[in-house]
């Protein structure tokens, strides 16, 4: 990564040290310790029979770490790491000792001591992608992968930590690259009136660059409600059972159930996970004209819900059949957006039959959200137009779930229009050459090959401290 900036911070000579594992009281606590001095430092604060600094890359010794006076804490695993060949690319050790707070306490303030200082937020991240271990999308996909609730979230995360999308990325960019450089020389030589790069080579590089930016970001969408939760609205008229389905599906008492009209009045929101997605459930106001201020604005809210959704959860009332369902807002919304999909709950079944609703455009799921009867099947009908969202991408195409990779595939896309256009109609090389640049700086942006430190400060200090 000759061509990337990196901050001071990132390529600092310091030995640094933090507790990795989660803060708090458990079974075991994780020091890590990474640096040009990591082995020495960890060793100053050692005793045991084998020597850290002795001990051989990727191997576990016993032993006891002492206090700032010198006297023993904790009966301690260390594990040795050596440059290369380590998280960071640095020499690393990584010492586990019982997971007391007071133990943890003490043993970052021996390090400290021992002459290590305390690691800044994504500090060993950062080296790791300052060392050539990872490129920038990889060192996010750590954090996503740390911060992952569903198994759908860790797949897109585990996917770009291996790397799949940064060869994607990687193979587009170097292909520009070399005609980029043909292209430059041609400026060169302008005079001679020589061609080097192929304009229909480019135009077909450019076209393939464009196409393929606009399929990985179109599976944006996607991969956030995936990564965030997928945002259900659970919509439908005054008494139909909104928030007893809630209830039912969230498994616990989450919305208040009344058999008086307008009882919700606001978006009440829950996160519940369901097979291999996390889910954003909102229960929504009923929808109807009213004069009550406040009802009125959960009205309002309960649209906005609905426009914001991945899944539409209509629930309607078995028994009141002219019991009428927001149609008019619900249609408004998919024709916004025709990658929503409609759930139909057709509640109370235990009470009366299944009205007959004519939406080819839906499933329709009878259920109780009294006695639990459907509940299941609805689960599993939510979970079905879930692995249809998580299958939206083009076949092979990584999901991609980070807003900043979004608006650099965007970019990078126009930037590739803009080049085609150029092409085609003549305008001089220098201005293409320009578009080019535009277009590999952006798709640069995404691993980092082309970064510069503001952008790896705010991007690195949302990591947690250990990481």
């Amino acid at each position: 990564m000759a061509d990337t900036e990196i901050n001071t911070a990132a390529t600092s000579a310091d030995t640094i040290c933090a507790i990795s594992t989660p803060p708090g009281l458990g079974g075991i606590a994780v020091a890590r310790i990474s640096g040009p001095h990591a082995l020495a430092t960890a060793q100053k604060i050692w005793r045991g029979k084998r020597s850290i600094t002795a001990a051989g890359a990727n191997t576990c010794i016993v032993g006891s770490v002492l206090d700032t006076r010198g006297e023993e804490l904790d009966q301690a695993v260390a594990t040795i790491f050596r440059a290369p060949h380590s998280f960071t690319g640095e020499d690393v050790a990584e010492i586990s000792v019982h997971g007391s707070r007071w133990v943890q306490h003490e043993l970052i303030m021996s390090l400290i001591n021992a002459g290590a200082r305390m690691a800044e937020a994504g500090e060993f991240s950062r080296r790791a992608f300052a060392n050539g271990r990872m490129d920038l999308a990889q060192a996010e996909a750590v954090a996503d992968i740390i911060a992952s609730s569903s198994r759908a979230a860790q797949r897109i995360a585990l996917s770009q930590m291996r790397g799949d999308f940064s060869r994607r990325i990687e193979h587009m960019r170097s292909q520009l690259l070399e005609l980029a450089a043909l292209l430059e020389l041609e400026l060169d030589f302008s005079e001679e009136d020589v061609e080097f790069a192929s304009r229909e080579r480019l135009i077909a590089l450019a076209t393939e660059v464009r196409d393929t930016t606009h399929r990985l970001a179109d599976g944006f969408a996607a991969g956030s409600a995936i990564r965030q939760g997928v945002p259900v609205a659970i919509v439908g008229a005054t008494n139909a059972g909104k928030s007893s389905l809630l209830n039912a599906l969230a498994g616990d008492e989450r919305a208040i159930v009344s058999d008086i009209h307008g009882t919700t009045r606001d978006v009440v929101e829950d996160i519940i996970s369901i097979g291999d997605y996390t889910l954003r459930l909102k229960d929504t106001a009923g929808i109807r004209d009213t004069e009550d201020t406040v009802e009125r604005l959960g009205i309002e809210r309960s649209r906005r819900a609905l426009r914001e959704a991945a899944i539409i959860l209509l629930v309607v009332d078995s028994t009141s059949p002219t019991n009428t369902a927001p149609w008019a807002e619900i249609d408004a919304a998919m024709a916004d957006n025709p990658h929503i999909a409609l759930i139909i709950a057709a509640n109370k079944c235990d009470l009366a039959p299944t009205p007959r609703i004519d939406r080819p455009d839906s499933v329709v799921v009878p259920t109780s959200a009294l006695t639990g009867q459907g509940i299941d099947s609805l689960r599993k009908a939510i979970t079905d137009v879930a692995d249809n969202i998580a299958s939206t991408c083009h076949a092979g195409d990584p999901l991609i779930a980070n807003a900043r990779h979004y608006e650099a595939l965007r970019d990078a896309a126009a930037a590739a229009e803009r080049i085609i256009h150029g092409l085609s109609d003549g305008i001089p090389g220098d201005l293409v050459a320009q578009d080019l640049r535009d277009c590999i700086s952006s798709l640069s942006a995404i691993t980092g090959a082309i970064s510069t430190p503001e952008i790896l400060s705010t991007i690195f200090s949302r990591f947690c401290i250990g990481k």
